[in-house]
């Protein structure tokens, strides 16, 4: 007679995010961005806010630590991919990862993303529910393409 399989009891380890972590979100629109900050503050992580791509690398240069930019696609002045090939010529910023996050949210959407250089993509509306696990999974190193 076999025994039933022990269920392992250890609770699922949640990668840990450090204190200092810094999100720089580039979004245009104010309440998707008040949205972001909330569930980032949530986390414990601090971020910054930039409305559109064009000086990005300039204001990143001004941060004393930057993680991750969750980056909006569709932004004035100059779009999102146009901001991703000014940060990834930028030699001290070509480790950041950059994440599309946008409401265009579509396999054709993300393949683009994907071809473009972004690290991964989350689309709009962001799940207030998936959104700390996928926070936590992109910080952690893993790449993250979703969207509902």
């Amino acid at each position: 007679m076999t025994e039933p399989p022990v269920a392992d009891t250890q609770p699922i380890r949640k990668p840990t995010i450090p204190k200092d972590t810094t999100v720089l979100v580039v979004e245009d629109n104010v309440s998707n961005f008040v949205l972001i900050a909330r569930m980032l503050g949530y986390l414990g992580i601090h971020c910054e806010w930039k409305t559109s791509g064009y000086e990005v690398v300039e204001y990143a240069d001004t941060l004393p630590r930057l993680d991750l930019i969750l980056m909006d696609i569709r932004l004035p002045y100059e779009d999102g991919y146009g901001a991703l090939k000014k940060i990834r010529s930028a030699d001290h910023l070509k480790s950041i990862p950059i994440v599309a996050v946008t409401a265009e949210a579509s396999e054709d959407q993300m393949r683009k993303a994907r071809e473009s250089g972004f690290d991964g993509f989350l689309g709009k509306p962001l799940d207030p529910d998936r959104f700390p696990d996928q926070i936590r999974r992109i910080l952690s190193g893993d790449k993250v393409w979703e969207y509902s």
